[in-house]
């Protein structure tokens, strides 16, 4: 490969432009970026090495450049590498720049100007901006201390010099809140409370620390990057030959405009899955891609079924992906398969064989990757038309066995992209289709289906995942071949969550062999799996578009950001109760044997109405948590011990005056207290608690799941073929006997609640009339908020 070159493998060539060598590393895993990251080196002229800041702005133009600017790049990189453009905020604006030129040509004081080359901010003007910035906001910072938005505060900096050093901007910005507010003090650590006009719905703050969400992220229209369909005149990408000629592929005036005719100069996009397994949270942003473009441009989306694999398929998963499409809030325009098109596929397959552009081969599997990884053609490659044409109908009329014969495309078995190489169009499979039936017995790739569908539905956006990018030269090169309306493609980078997998494959193990319980199990990022552990359709969403619409190629979310935007909706939408996990009995002394009194306890924190409060009764014996007792007291314990006081939540103090031990002495059986029915004691702590309804009756028993990360690692699938090893076993904790307040007994299933000073928690399918079952959908802590990200 071109890396070579320089003396030695890829690895030291990386390593040579001051890569650090963890990234180097995954680098030469990644074959795309490999083969990106190479060609930008020889084409900076940087093979025998660069300073680590240029060699870190090189990836980055490896892994984002716009592919619709590639005969761009070397101007750019000379940029680069004579340090004329130094700073990252200057490449994004290259970018920018780049990818709303595309291949035209441009003029060089505007790309100048656009990327701020020749501009030196010095460390006085950063410092007389950001004293500026304090001054304004100065009674902000003063009210919010350490909580101040640091980011924000970047941000008008930023507005006001965008080519400014970051690191310089945070060292001043850092410098100037210690001058301003001094030493970090314990009071720092819990958020200042924002005065408002009306009163909010909020957590109590001994539970949980609420801080501030990330700025602008709901704000930012996610879709702005992409053109309008009248602009799709465009060359979309350059496909290099071996033989040294460009395709340089976009839409004739004449095809655009019949497709504008069409369309009425609408958005159309198109969601579409494979009907082989239950969707993930990967797909929720592949949704919101689709459907989101479409919705804010007024256009349509369709929901097409890849249905291409008859193996594979099954109507299941067809039903399954319908309704969790309905479920996220997406409504297609229509639903359609590609199997709608069988007639059509076969027909211009037919075209591209008569073209000269596909031939039937007869290479097994084996035969064809040996011959691919010397880059040599098909014995049959160069057989006539007539006789392709002739075998290819035999295949169609079920005369050839399964293997006997494939037809493939006769793209460039010599090309530097490993998908020109004479990809397989269409292979015999003697098996009934779910939707199709059993009038095909031959059935088209995903290669060959895909784009022709896509320019069948007039489809202005095909938008996919950066695992396809190397495909699109394929995409445009069968279109052209066909002169079929070619559609505008553009790759995001794939939604990657810590401690879990969503490879299909991976995901079916763990269903087939039991690991998990189904395929909606909640320990899955399964969509059946979260809506069954209570998180919400619109959670999600917000989740997604937080993230917004990248190309960065390794990026991992941190889980801790997804149950961030669960929390944030459930504290709005999620009741109040009470519910005791571990239960020790309590028994209150002073209280007569046959007396319960009616409390009202709020369901939520604000509560200002009848409907928003619920009743407890208060008797002789009551429960709380195991936890909460200790037979040895501490200063920092706020729980109840011997001679001490809590107040039981929404009731009375209570003081432990003695307790019963079990033969182990050791094991608490029984507590014996005192109420103060004057409410004069004031103690610290406050416990949650259930009580018997009447004497001798016990609470409502429910079954509790806890449910935490189903892998201990934060990406197991790094482990290779040991990441079921990684599975965490306590994962799953079922609690068979815990009491609840006496008002859940009718709650319906998927209803969601916060359990006082446990977390939130949603009824499960399993529940019955005479159990209810509950699972945690996450606990009250939130670690994103604090700043994990």
């Amino acid at each position: 490969m071109p890396g070579d070159s320089a003396g030695g493998g890829p690895l030291e060539l990386f390593l040579k432009i001051g890569l650090d060598e963890r990234t180097a590393k995954n680098t030469v895993a990644n074959n795309k970026v490999t083969a990106n990251l190479t060609a930008v080196i020889n084409e900076a002229a940087v093979a025998d090495g660069c300073s680590r800041t240029v060699g870190n702005l090189l990836y980055t133009v490896a892994t984002k450049f716009p592919a619709n600017a590639l005969v761009h790049r070397p101007t750019l990189l000379q940029y680069i590498v004579s340090s004329k453009i130094k700073a990252p905020a200057q490449l994004d604006a290259a970018f920018l720049f780049f990818a709303n030129t595309a291949s035209e040509k441009f003029n060089l004081s505007e790309f100048e100007e656009a990327c701020g080359v020749g501009v030196e901010v010095s460390m006085e003007e950063i410092e007389v901006c950001v004293r500026d910035i304090f001054y304004e906001k100065k009674d902000s910072i003063l009210e919010q201390r350490y909580w101040t938005n640091v980011g924000e505060l970047f941000g008008h900096v930023r507005k006001k010099l965008p080519w400014a050093d970051p690191k310089i901007v945070k060292e001043i910005i850092d410098a100037k809140l210690y001058e301003l507010l001094g030493e970090r003090t314990a009071a720092d650590n819990e958020k200042p409370q924002k005065k408002k006009e009306k009163p909010v719905k909020v957590e109590d703050k001994k539970t949980v620390v609420v801080a501030p969400a990330p700025p602008s992220e709901e704000d930012i229209n996610p879709f702005l990057i992409f053109p309008q369909p009248e602009e799709n005149f465009k060359v979309h990408t350059e496909i290099f030959f071996s033989n040294g000629s460009v395709l340089r592929c976009c839409n004739k005036k004449e095809v655009l405009e019949k497709h504008l005719k069409l369309t009425g100069g609408k958005v159309f996009s198109r969601f579409p899955p494979e009907p082989n397994g239950y969707l993930h949270i990967g797909h929720a942003k592949a949704m919101f891609v689709d459907f989101g473009l479409a919705k804010e441009r007024g256009g349509n989306c369709y929901l097409r079924y890849d249905d291409t694999n008859p193996e594979a398929e099954k109507e299941e998963y067809i039903d399954h992906i319908k309704e969790i499409v309905e479920w996220m809030g997406w409504k297609p325009f229509k639903i359609t398969y590609a199997s709608d098109y069988f007639q059509e596929l076969y027909d211009l397959a037919v075209e591209l064989i008569k073209r000269g552009h596909a031939y039937v081969d007869h290479q097994t599997p084996e035969e064809i990757k040996h011959y691919r990884e010397h880059k040599m053609n098909s014995p049959w490659r160069d057989r006539p038309i007539e006789e392709s044409l002739e075998l290819f109908e035999k295949m169609r009329e079920g005369k050839m066995d399964e293997g006997e014969a494939t037809l493939r495309m006769k793209q460039d078995m010599q090309s530097d992209n490993y998908n020109m190489y004479d990809l397989i169009a269409y292979r015999i499979k003697k098996t009934p289709h779910p939707h199709a039936g059993d009038k095909w017995c031959i059935y088209p790739s995903y290669d060959y289906a895909h784009c022709i569908v896509d320019s069948l539905e007039n489809i202005t956006h095909s938008l996919c995942t950066l695992e396809f990018e190397t495909r699109r030269a394929s995409y445009y090169w069968l279109l052209h071949a066909l002169d079929l309306y070619q559609p505008y493609v553009w790759e995001y980078s794939r939604l990657n969550v810590t401690n879990t997998v969503m490879s299909k494959r991976k995901l079916n193990r763990l269903v087939t062999e039991k690991w998990v319980d189904g395929w909606d199990d909640p320990r899955l990022m399964t969509l059946a799996g979260l809506r069954r552990r209570g998180v919400t359709s619109t959670a999600i969403n917000a989740f997604v578009k937080g993230i917004g619409i990248t190309r960065s190629d390794s990026s991992t979310i941190r889980l801790d950001r997804l149950e961030y935007h669960v929390r944030e909706e459930l504290n709005k939408t999620a009741p109040r109760t009470m519910v005791v996990l571990n239960p020790l009995k309590v028994v209150i002394t002073n209280l007569k044997e046959d007396s319960v009194m009616d409390l009202e306890a709020k369901k939520w924190p604000d509560a200002q109405t009848d409907d928003a409060v619920y009743k407890v009764p208060f008797s002789k014996t009551i429960y709380i948590e195991r936890s909460d007792f200790r037979l040895k007291d501490t200063k920092d314990y706020y729980g109840l011990a011997p001679g001490k006081s809590v107040l039981l939540r929404y009731a009375f103090p209570i003081k432990c005056t003695d307790f019963i031990l079990a033969d182990d002495n050791e094991t608490v059986l029984e507590i014996r207290a005192e109420y103060d029915p004057s409410k004069k004691t004031k103690p610290k702590g406050v416990l949650h608690w259930v009580s018997e309804p009447s004497t001798g009756i016990s609470p409502l028993l429910v079954e509790v799941r806890l449910f935490d990360k189903l892998f201990l690692s934060e990406n197991p699938a790094e482990l290779g073929d040991d990441w079921l090893g990684d599975l965490n076993p306590q994962s799953k904790i079922v609690i068979p006997s815990a009491f609840a307040v006496s008002s859940l007994q009718d709650s319906a299933v998927g209803s969601t609640f916060q359990f006082e000073r446990l977390g939130y928690f949603v009824v499960d399918k399993d529940s019955t009339p005479e159990k209810l079952v509950f699972n945690r959908t996450v606990t009250l802590r939130d670690s994103y908020a604090k700043g994990g990200k």
